[in-house]
Parts: structure tokens; C-alpha cells; sequence
């Protein structure tokens, strides 16, 4: 193996979602200076859901028109979108638009939508690509994915987003000014600035994505990669070449069953046959499952579930969680468990965090411990636990279905798609319309002891 390549496909999947997470990380800077206010989360989330229809596609094109996608042509094409999408963000994001008598963030919504679908296609369409290279890069791939959520996050703890300082309030009576204690006034909250500019921020995720760009193209086109791709089925090359095409990956067997099939084998026509009809349907309820709450049912209560142990365990909470992922990935390059038991197993143990780290949301502002370290503590750790254990689980679905061939990893980005939209689907409304989550202030909640 080649430490070139690994660290190509570390930063060939980085450049999968880091522009939306990216976007997610800066809010605390954006809202303030935007008409839509706070209401940009929940646009962000019908926006995102909308942009499915990118992986949609493909999926039906690969489905019905097997071999017509040239999936290095959309790479190219979708990575392209994102660089430009990114650069014209850090000049356009501020910019505002008269619609309907009313002034809204045209270019923001806009450029996130395509964002959106820049990030959405990348798992229907990155994760099949890395079907040309040797199977102990797909780790390394999903660590770099990992890393796309982390990195974005580093670089917002650097800027400086969302760190609160209490102040006592003064007013003025009768031209003297009083402190908060003396009055009984409600303590302030004081956001500190940023110590760089959401337009530096935005130029730097565009960044990301050209380097995303320049390691797909290296890992497509560098001779010494090159030798490394996985038969000529797989390889890159000209279209002209015998053997060299990429719109037409081989496989054993092809994914799902064709109506026309007998119907006599006890193993099912998934890849190899090495899995059951009910195996693989128990692959895709986990997949669905763990990236429902992984990608939007839990992140969609983080706030609700640190802030009121205070703003440091909010950000390390955030911040070790981000880092769990590429570490479960680094964990499963060296010890690559495939049993199902084990996958089944670490699925109810993440499930078991998540479902403590939903209570905790739930009884927010006031949960259990709130005054108390060890409160602290248990949601920091159930956050880390949480993510270290379902992305590894994530990654062992990963390994799976690559050894089951190019259209295995084209379903798992769909799947992973369809768990995400269901998680937003079930969440937007609990959390947006009928608020059943309640947030409570920096400085001021009570609760009692």
C-alpha cells in the first residue's frame, strides 16, 4: 500500500460533506446578520432534504440505466460546483434580495441548495469510485469523511464561534449606573468576536474542496495510483481503451435480483451470494438506522442536550464527538470485525446512548446533574460513545458491501440518504413546529437543586 494514496483518499473524503458541515459550524456568525434569524437552521434542513434529488438520480439512472453514468464526470462536475459554491459564498452570504415586500438571503439559501447537492450525490457516487482502489483505502476514505466534519469544527473553535461570557448588567438609575447584583437584573450574555471573518472561513472550505478536487483527480490519473487500481473493470481511463471504461464497473453478480431470475438459491444474488435475503435486509436497517440518528435525529438536539450543563461542555461535547469518527475509522483499519452479532451489538449500544443523550435533551433546561461534574461528564461521554460506536459500525457496513461489488456501495450511499432524510423528516417538526424541546438562556436558567 502507498502512503501517497492513503492520504489521496483521506482528503478525497473529507471533500464529501465538509461544506455542509462547514455551514452548520458558522451559524452562530451567520444568523445574527441575516433577516431570516435563527429560522436558517430549519431552511438548512428542508434545503438539504431537497437536494436528494441528486442522489435520487443517480441511483435510478444506475438501477435502470446500468453503465450510462460516468461517475468521474460527475465527480469532476459535482466537486466543480462545490469549489464555486463555496468561493461565491464568502462574498455573497450577506447579500440580501426584496422578495414578496420582504428582504431574504437569496444567495445564501441558493448557493446552500447547491451545496447541498454537491454533498448529498458525493455518497452515491465517492463511495463507488473507491471500488477502483485496493479494499484497505475505503477505511482511510471514511476517515477522511470523518475529518470532514471535524476539521470544519476545529477551525470554528479557532475562530472563536458561539463562546459566551456572563456579565453582570448595568442600568441606569437615575444617571448612576447599577450593578446587576444589587438590582436583582438578569445577567447578560456576551458573545465574544470572532477572531476571523465568516468570508476568510467560507474561502477556507473552498479550499477543502479543490483539494478534494486535486486528490480525486491524482487518485483517477497518477500513474503511481494507477497501478494500484483494482482490475480492468475498475481502472480509470480513456473511454476508447478496451477494459478502461468507468461506466461500466464488473461485478460478479449483480446487486439486486432481476424479476426475471430463478428463484431455487437458499444465498441471495446480493454481490457474491455470501449473504441471505434477510442478512442483507438487516445491512440496510442498520445503515438506514445508525446514519438516521448519527446525521440528524441526535445532532438536531445537541444544544438542547449540552448547553445546560454549560457552554464548555457544549463545544467539547462537539468537538469530541467529531473526533470519534476518524477515530472509530482508524480503529477499524486495524481490526476489521465483519460479524453481523458484533454490527447488531454495537448498533443497540449506540442506540443506548443516543436514547440517554434524547432523554437529556428532553428534560432540558433542567436534566438530571445539571448542577453537578458528573453531569458534565456523562453527556460529554455519552456523545463520544455514541459516535465512536455507530461509526464503526457504519465503517464494518462499508468493508461489507464493498466486497460486494460497485453497485453494493451504490445502494449503501442511497440507504445512507434515505436514513438522513427519514431522521430530518421525524425530527423537523418535533423540533421546529410543535417545539417540544426547550432551550434554556446562558446565563439566566434556574433550576432547582
Amino acid at each position: 500500500m502507498s502512503f501517497r494514496t492513503h492520504v489521496l483518499a483521506c482528503m478525497f473524503g473529507m471533500g464529501s460533506w465538509v461544506a455542509i458541515n462547514g455551514m452548520w459550524v458558522e451559524l452562530p456568525l451567520i444568523v445574527p446578520q441575516i433577516p431570516e434569524s435563527w429560522h436558517l437552521p430549519s431552511y438548512l434542513t428542508v434545503l438539504i432534504q431537497a437536494a436528494n434529488v441528486g442522489p435520487l438520480l443517480v441511483t435510478l439512472l444506475h438501477y435502470f440505466r446500468p453503465g450510462v453514468v460516468n461517475e468521474g464526470a460527475v465527480i469532476y462536475g459535482i466537486a466543480a460546483v462545490g469549489c464555486l459554491a463555496c468561493l461565491l459564498l464568502a462574498f455573497l452570504w450577506h447579500h440580501t434580495v426584496e422578495v414578496a415586500g420582504a428582504r431574504h438571503s437569496v444567495p445564501l439559501l441558493s448557493l446552500t441548495f447547491f451545496l447541498s447537492v454537491v454533498d448529498c450525490t458525493s455518497s452515491v457516487t465517492f463511495l463507488p469510485f473507491m471500488m477502483r482502489l485496493q479494499p484497505q483505502y475505503l477505511t482511510t476514505y471514511f476517515i477522511g469523511e470523518g475529518l470532514s466534519g471535524l476539521v470544519p469544527a476545529l477551525a470554528a473553535l479557532v475562530q472563536g464561534v458561539g463562546v459566551v461570557h456572563c456579565h453582570n448588567a448595568t442600568q441606569k438609575d437615575n444617571g448612576t449606573r447599577v450593578n446587576a447584583s444589587e438590582t436583582g437584573q438578569q445577567l447578560e450574555a456576551h458573545y465574544q468576536p470572532a477572531n476571523f471573518s465568516t468570508q476568510t472561513f467560507f474561502i477556507f472550505l473552498t479550499a477543502m474542496m479543490v483539494a478534494c478536487m486535486c486528490a480525486f483527480h491524482l487518485l483517477n490519473r497518477h500513474p503511481s495510483v494507477r497501478q494500484e487500481h483494482m482490475g480492468n473493470g475498475y481502472l480509470a481511463g480513456q473511454k476508447e481503451e478496451p477494459g478502461l471504461r468507468l461506466q461500466s464497473p464488473l461485478e460478479p453478480k449483480p446487486m439486486v435480483t432481476p424479476v426475471n431470475c430463478h428463484q431455487g438459491e437458499q444465498r441471495s444474488t446480493f454481490g457474491s451470494g455470501t449473504y441471505s435475503t434477510t442478512e442483507v435486509l438487516f445491512i440496510f436497517v442498520v445503515l438506514a438506522w445508525v446514519n438516521a440518528l448519527t446525521n440528524t435525529v441526535l445532532p438536531s438536539v445537541q444544544t438542547y442536550s449540552c448547553l445546560p450543563y454549560g457552554n464548555k461542555a457544549y463545544h467539547l461535547a462537539a468537538a469530541m464527538g467529531a473526533l470519534a469518527n476518524p477515530l472509530a475509522c482508524f480503529i477499524a483499519m486495524f481490526v476489521p470485525v465483519r460479524s453481523l452479532k458484533l454490527m447488531g451489538f454495537l448498533s443497540l449500544s449506540g442506540t443506548g446512548f443516543g436514547a440517554y443523550i434524547m432523554f437529556v435533551a428532553a428534560m432540558s433546561p433542567c436534566p438530571l446533574l445539571v448542577h453537578s461534574g458528573s453531569g458534565t461528564v456523562l453527556i460529554v461521554a455519552a456523545w463520544i460513545l455514541f459516535v465512536l460506536t455507530l461509526s464503526y459500525v457504519k465503517v464494518t457496513i462499508g468493508v461489507i458491501l464493498r466486497d460486494e461489488g460497485h453497485s453494493a456501495l451504490v445502494w449503501c450511499g442511497a440507504v445512507v440518504q434515505l436514513g438522513s432524510m427519514l431522521g430530518a423528516l421525524t425530527m423537523f417538526p418535533l423540533v421546529s413546529v410543535h417545539s417540544l424541546f426547550t432551550s434554556g438562556d446562558p446565563c439566566n436558567t434556574r433550576c432547582p437543586l
